[in-house]
């Protein structure tokens, strides 16, 4: 599988919303990161008692709503975009890794038949007369998969605005999964660490309006999404996926791997990923110089489907005002990671940025990766 067509300068990213366990809006979520903020909290969602694992990146906000979440980054980012919060005819496409599991989980509990909508479409319709929505529940990679689709429905003339959105919650399956197959029971995340004891799950959600050029300005602009399924393993990455994808992202923003000044890199502290995406970076950028590397997840945890939007956003950011957030949790690197540079978070790390990338690997070498330029 590989990804999409852009245009010439690349599609305007009008506006941008974020809701995570950081905060709510850009310009909170951004600061805080900025800031090295965010850590993971004893998890009040469900009981872990039979768990080894306890933390996680929650939306202290009980029950659980990712569809209320959603609603609220679609809303930033429509504003941010000077739009009314009117989408009867604008596509919005949403990609998320487990939907609203959580709140099938919850009926099942109470003896409710049914599972919650699992596309988020009556959410959108009633919020927003939303009626041309679109779900797709595509791994970690999911949301990127859905920005790729956006570029197309631009490029073929198919729409003048899409808004495109990722949302996860923390689910008890899920969250009891990670704990059974991780090395340990982390209390942090370290990513790209060697003595990190695996990753920890986040809440978020993050939404962005794509537009054709002439709607006035933009936050940055997305040059190209490059996609690639390489099916290798059900679970572990394949090193070479993740260098095509990023080649493959590359050839078709029409650059050279050299002018690409900061790669938000996926991070999630899982070792097996971690050693296989630092492998990538290396043959695709070289040890020693390269771009300057960011990976919030030590601050943000795994947002799962929504969190190469999350990226994205926070990569728009990086590009329009040059501050950059550090590694947190970075202290030892993997051998596989030394020689890159990975970002400190001083201000001044991210001065001059003109080309930024998104990394975004999923599950069944399911992987996305987007580049983004300075808006003009």
């Amino acid at each position: 599988m590989s990804g999409t067509a852009t245009g010439p300068a690349g599609w305007p990213i009008a506006g941008t919303g974020v809701v995570n366990s950081v905060g709510a809006g850009t310009a909170e979520v951004f600061a805080a990161l900025c800031a090295g903020r965010g850590a993971p909290s004893v998890v009040r969602s469900f009981g872990t008692g039979a768990l080894r694992t306890r933390h996680a990146f929650e939306i202290t906000d009980p029950p659980q709503r990712p569809a209320a979440w959603l609603c609220r980054a679609v809303a930033e980012a429509l504003a941010g975009a000077a739009l009314p919060e009117d989408l009867s005819e604008v596509p919005v496409l949403v990609g998320t890794g487990l939907r609203d599991l959580r709140g099938a989980e919850r009926n099942w509990l109470a003896g409710r038949s049914g599972p919650p909508d699992p596309h988020f479409g009556r959410a959108l319709l009633d919020r927003f007369g939303a009626c041309d929505t679109h779900t797709f529940a595509g791994a970690c990679s999911a949301s990127l998969y859905a920005l790729a689709l956006a570029a197309d429905l631009l490029a073929t003339g198919r729409a003048e605005t899409v808004v495109v959105a990722g949302v996860d919650t923390i689910t008890a399956s899920m969250y009891a999964l990670l704990d059974r197959v991780q090395p340990g029971a982390p209390r942090e995340v370290r990513p790209f660490d060697r003595r990190s004891a695996g990753q920890l799950l986040g809440d978020g959600a993050a939404a962005v309006v794509l537009r054709r050029p002439g709607h006035g300005p933009a936050r940055a602009v997305l040059r190209s999404v490059g996609l690639r399924c390489d099916a290798g393993h059900a679970t572990a990455p394949d090193p070479a996926g993740l260098v095509a994808a990023q080649r493959e992202a590359h050839e078709r923003a029409g650059i050279k791997a050299g002018e690409v000044g900061l790669v938000h890199a996926q991070g999630t502290g899982a070792l097996l990923n971690d050693r296989a995406e630092a492998r990538a970076l290396a043959e695709v950028f070289g040890r020693g110089g390269g771009p300057l590397i960011a990976a919030v997840e030590g601050m943000t945890g795994h947002t799962s489907g929504g969190s190469g939007l999350l990226s994205t956003v926070l990569a728009a950011e990086c590009l329009r005002t040059g501050r950059v957030p550090p590694v947190v949790g970075l202290r030892e690197p993997i051998e596989e990671a030394e020689g890159l540079r990975f970002s400190t978070g001083d201000r001044a790390d991210g001065a001059g940025l003109t080309i930024a990338q998104v990394n975004s690997f999923g599950f069944g070498g399911v992987h996305a990766v987007a580049v983004l330029g300075k808006a003009a």
